[in-house]
């Protein structure tokens, strides 16, 4: 059997795996894959990386000395791979869309939460506290929800969103053909959006897309909801106009510096992000851990498509999903 290794495993991540694995010798490891942990990739002939490893040129050039001949990712961003280290090298795959809807559903729950202080009654009435005083929120039905990014996630946001009896605006540097909503200038969009959702991809565009200057183009006393990927907004900046009163709230699944953090238990690490624990003090800030994938459909499909990624390679060569 070919021997796999797939890097930065967790328990829900083997299920799918091992139920729809028929084929490869998958060797689970707990730790992420770095340049201190490739050499655990010696003697399989591919990995299957996640969101938050390391896929630099070092990484790669470690790779290939290892003799692995190709790269699975199982999620849809790819913008942790060096893919000019890669080119012509070692082919890297990835699962392109495994559950638009378990996004898409849980960015209405961040904001519905945030809006509506669930998280905080919940806790009050853990303690017996029954009042009602300080979690007054407000109608989303009438509200201008500004959707920057309408790929699949995006509209189907956009299709909730509506279904609140919300108005949507969006912005995509690539409109969708024919689309039933209405597109308008990313300058329009902040001005008018009481909430404004993030579902782009990072790129060097669109990194920092949310900063200073676009925060101050956004109405007074809007929200903000990431879904995406942290680098998307200047967290530091963020940070201000939510302490300043200028946002009355964010919606966070992701940030920019979480790779260190997210998917790990730090509850008892006093080396802390600055910037993070600040954020996730903040009373107008519900802040979770890049969960938004997480749901059984999710995982299924990621384990599906990264196995018939592999398959189609180790079959005849073809690269299924291939990263360009």
């Amino acid at each position: 059997m070919d021997k796999i290794a797939m890097f930065d495993t967790k328990p829900y991540d083997r299920t799918w795996f091992d139920q729809l694995n028929t084929r490869y010798h998958i060797k689970y490891l707990e730790p992420k894959l770095t340049p201190d942990t490739v050499s655990l990739a010696h003697g399989c002939r591919a990995v299957i990386p996640f969101v938050n490893d390391t896929l630099d040129r070092t990484v790669i050039d470690g790779l290939c000395a290892e003799g692995v001949e190709m790269i699975a990712l199982r999620c849809a961003g790819y913008n942790n791979v060096d893919r000019a280290a890669a080119a012509g090298r070692i082919p890297v795959v990835r699962v392109p869309g495994y559950s638009p809807y378990a996004v898409a559903e849980f960015t209405m729950g961040l904001l519905l939460t945030l809006n509506r202080k669930l998280h905080k009654a919940c806790f009050r009435t853990r303690d017996f506290n029954f009042s009602l005083n300080g979690l007054v929120g407000f109608d989303l039905h009438g509200k201008t929800a500004g959707i920057i990014g309408t790929g699949k996630i995006g509209q189907i946001f956009i299709q909730i969103c509506r279904g609140f009896g919300m108005h949507v605006l969006a912005y995509d540097p690539f409109p969708v053909p024919d689309a039933d909503f209405s597109y308008v200038s990313l300058e329009e969009l902040l001005q008018k959006s009481d909430i404004v959702s993030l579902h782009c991809p990072l790129t060097e565009q669109s990194r920092h897309l949310i900063n200073r200057d676009t925060i101050a183009q956004m109405r007074d006393g809007a929200y903000l909801l990431n879904t995406s990927r942290g680098m998307l907004v200047e967290s530091e900046a963020l940070l201000d106009a939510l302490k300043s009163g200028k946002l009355a709230g964010a919606g966070l699944d992701v940030y920019e510096e979480e790779t260190d953090f997210f998917f790990e238990d730090r509850s008892d690490s006093i080396d802390r992000d600055t910037i993070l624990s600040l954020l996730v003090s903040m009373p107008n800030v519900v802040l979770t851990s890049h969960q938004a994938f997480l749901t059984t459909e999710a995982l299924h499909n990621i384990a599906k498509v990264t196995l018939e990624n592999l398959d189609a390679f180790f079959r005849d060569g073809s690269l299924q999903n291939e990263v360009r």
